[in-house]
């Protein structure tokens, strides 16, 4: 019985020395454990604190975003604002490009009007000396056959009386009056008409209109920058405002050209198609659109 007590004795010692070796190796893990969850509080305070001031420098980040983007689009509307004013700078130079050599254009066709009024004031001034000259050489012959009349009116003793001589237009005879004479009345009229030649100077019949269809002129000038030719036809021809021609090159056609602006011997002519202006060549022939 006293084994057995011992035995048990013993054994309870045992349970003891391991319960007690047990609850201190528990209590060295709680105080691991706690020791870790120290650390972790301590890094999840330092992680809290570091995302607070990511979150501090993100919002910051977004109103610099914002404020870029307002100053972007502040600069975009400036740069769009200095684009139209460029532009209608550039439009407004570009008309008044246009609008000078429309205006050399105008300055060439009123020299070259000038230049051929002058050449045919000149030629009028010649034909009228020229016709003065025949004027005075027909004054000259009519005042020497007056004297002849008077000589003769002189001489004739019986009173017969010779009649008037009437000086006819020039390339006709001059005829006595008493050769043949007509009825009153025809030798009425037949003296006013003499009378008339006399004194009128009839002007050329004015040449008659040159039919539509008959036209033909060419090229003179091409403008590529303002899509235009000068044609060597113009008011004197016929020619009108909003009138088409055909281009020939060889016979066949390489386009139209709408009439613009008229002057006497030429006129400006648009494009009806500008794909032609790299077509058209100076001295190319121009007739009326079918």
């Amino acid at each position: 019985m006293a084994d057995k007590a011992k035995a048990i004795t013993l054994i309870l010692v045992l349970v003891i020395v391991v319960s007690l070796g047990l609850a201190g190796m528990s209590l060295l893990s709680l105080q691991k454990e706690q020791a870790k969850s120290a650390g972790l509080q301590e890094e999840l305070s330092e992680v809290k604190v570091r995302l607070k001031s990511t979150e501090s420098e993100l919002e910051k980040t977004k109103k610099n975003s914002l404020a870029l983007e307002a100053k972007l689009k502040e600069t975009t509307d400036q740069i769009d604002a200095l684009s139209k004013e460029l532009i209608a700078e550039k439009t407004s130079k570009e008309e008044a490009l246009a609008q000078a050599q429309r205006a050399k254009a105008d300055l060439e066709l009123q020299k070259k009007l000038r230049s051929d009024l002058e050449t045919k004031f000149s030629q009028a001034q010649i034909e009228g000396k020229k016709f003065q000259g025949q004027l005075a050489e027909l004054e000259a012959k009519k005042s020497e056959l007056e004297q002849k009349i008077k000589e003769l009116e002189g001489k004739s003793g019986s009173g017969v009386e010779l009649g008037k001589i009437v000086v006819a237009s020039e390339g006709q005879d001059m005829v006595p009056a008493s050769v043949a004479k007509p009825a009153a009345k025809d030798k009425k009229s037949e003296v006013k008409k003499d009378k008339k030649n006399k004194k009128e100077i009839k002007a050329a019949p004015a040449p008659a209109p040159v039919a539509a269809a008959a036209l033909e002129g060419k090229v003179l000038v091409i403008n590529k920058e303002y899509n235009f030719v000068v044609i060597n036809l113009g008011s004197k021809e016929g020619v009108k405002v909003d009138d088409v021609f055909s281009v020939l090159q060889s016979g066949n056609s390489i386009g139209d050209v709408k009439v613009e602006k008229v002057h006497e011997t030429m006129a400006a002519a648009g494009f009806v198609d500008e794909n032609m202006k790299d077509k058209v060549k100076e001295g190319d022939k121009v007739v009326p659109k079918k």
